[in-house]
């Protein structure tokens, strides 16, 4: 009979090829970011657009990201977004319209991502975590335009590590009020109302609908 803690060969076995592969992978994590780094190291100033990769060319959404990130680019600003299509594929043309580094952080994905021909500064991630790292290390600013659960993800990152002081704040821009108006409520009344978060934890957002509005409050805070 086998001690309680006992290991079979084939159980080392598997264990240990579990330690090789994490290993391994250490090694391709580090190269992600080495890459992203040494890519990304004189974007700047720079502003990070979220949204949903289901929004199609003609879409009012689509649309004004395309406006709101020519015009950024125009002011001086270089555009990174997540590569692919829908609201990402908005920005970099925008971007590359207005005459900026138009910056695809694209995810490898098995559906759905595929990159957009408008970025010319292009980095493929394998891990969600490297590619959101990048998105806060090198913008000076962010703008979710409506989206889903990715969306929400790397907006509320953001507002985790400035509220918690883990970075510099920065203008956190939420556009398209009506999208929003749902979120903020709850927020509101659970989260604020709860104890959860501070009142003042709501002076971190902004949330605007006009394209020119949302050039002038990151211009605001961010000097070109």
């Amino acid at each position: 009979m086998l001690k309680k803690n006992s290991v079979t060969p084939e159980k080392q076995y598997v264990i240990d090829a579990m330690t090789v592969n994490d290993s391994w992978r250490l090694f391709k994590i580090l190269a992600e970011f080495v890459d992203g780094f040494e890519t990304l190291a004189d974007i700047y100033p720079a502003v990070s657009i979220f949204g949903s990769a289901r929004v199609k060319p003609g879409d009012e959404t689509y649309e004004k990201t395309v406006v709101i990130a020519k015009k950024l680019a125009e002011s001086g600003y270089h555009i990174i977004t997540g590569g692919g299509p829908g609201i990402m594929e908005a920005g970099n043309k925008g971007a590359r319209e207005g005459g900026a580094k138009s910056v695809g952080l694209n995810i490898v994905l098995p559906l759905e991502q595929e990159p957009n021909p408008y970025s010319n500064v292009k980095i493929d991630f394998q891990y969600f975590f490297v590619r959101k790292m990048m998105f806060v290390k090198y913008a000076q600013a962010y703008i979710g335009m409506p989206g889903g659960f990715g969306t929400m993800d790397e907006i509320f990152e953001a507002l985790t590590l400035i509220q918690t002081r883990r970075i510099k704040p920065f203008p956190v821009v939420l556009v398209g009020k009506k999208y929003w108006e749902g979120l903020l409520k709850w927020v509101r009344s659970e989260l604020v109302g709860g104890g959860l978060i501070s009142p003042d934890d709501l002076n971190i957002l902004t949330v605007l609908d006009d394209p020119d509005e949302v050039v002038q409050t990151i211009k605001r805070y961010v000097i070109v």
